[in-house]
């Protein structure tokens, strides 16, 4: 499984655009899944680092988990409103993994209450999905160039420079 230290050693301008895209929006991102009948599916999500591991975890009884319970995976999207991308935009790639451990949960939901005060530490989760990142890109404007930032595990970045 790749941590997300290991992903900003490999992706550090992935990561960065990322961090910065996700703070951005209050930490929202589109999540796609894939559906019972193999369709896709966007749904919001506020995905979150913790103990090193990236977080997709959320309000309990929703499709998007359904999906990922039936199929691990994902695509995670920065959410982005400027039709000229002048921010940059960042996409995620992998699987996710159900981590049953409850004291995982307990320290968890400690720090979203310490961070935001939203209190659900007295809660079950229903699932908790941590991400593998299989792959990465970010798509940054400049004047008169499009660039297009490129990861796998263990192979770096790329970019690709379109005029």
């Amino acid at each position: 499984m790749t941590t997300w230290s290991q992903f900003t050693e490999e992706a550090p301008s992935i990561a960065a655009l990322f961090l910065r895209r996700h703070q951005a929006t209050g930490n929202l991102c589109l999540l796609g899944t894939v559906r019972a009948d193999g369709s896709p599916r966007i749904s919001p999500i506020e995905p979150m680092i913790f103990e090193d591991m990236l977080v997709l975890a959320g309000m309990p009884n929703t499709r998007k988990f359904d999906d990922l319970a039936r199929d691990p995976r994902f695509c995670l999207h920065t959410a982005t409103v400027d039709t000229k991308v002048a921010e940059g935009d960042a996409k995620l790639f992998g699987t996710v993994t159900d981590e049953h451990d409850e004291a995982v949960h307990a320290r968890f939901a400690q720090k979203l209450f310490d961070d935001s005060g939203f209190d659900i530490r007295d809660e079950k989760f229903d699932h908790f999905y941590i991400a593998d990142l299989t792959g990465a890109s970010t798509v940054e404007v400049d004047d008169d160039h499009l660039d297009i930032t490129v990861w796998k595990p263990g192979a770096g970045e790329t970019v690709v420079r379109k005029h």
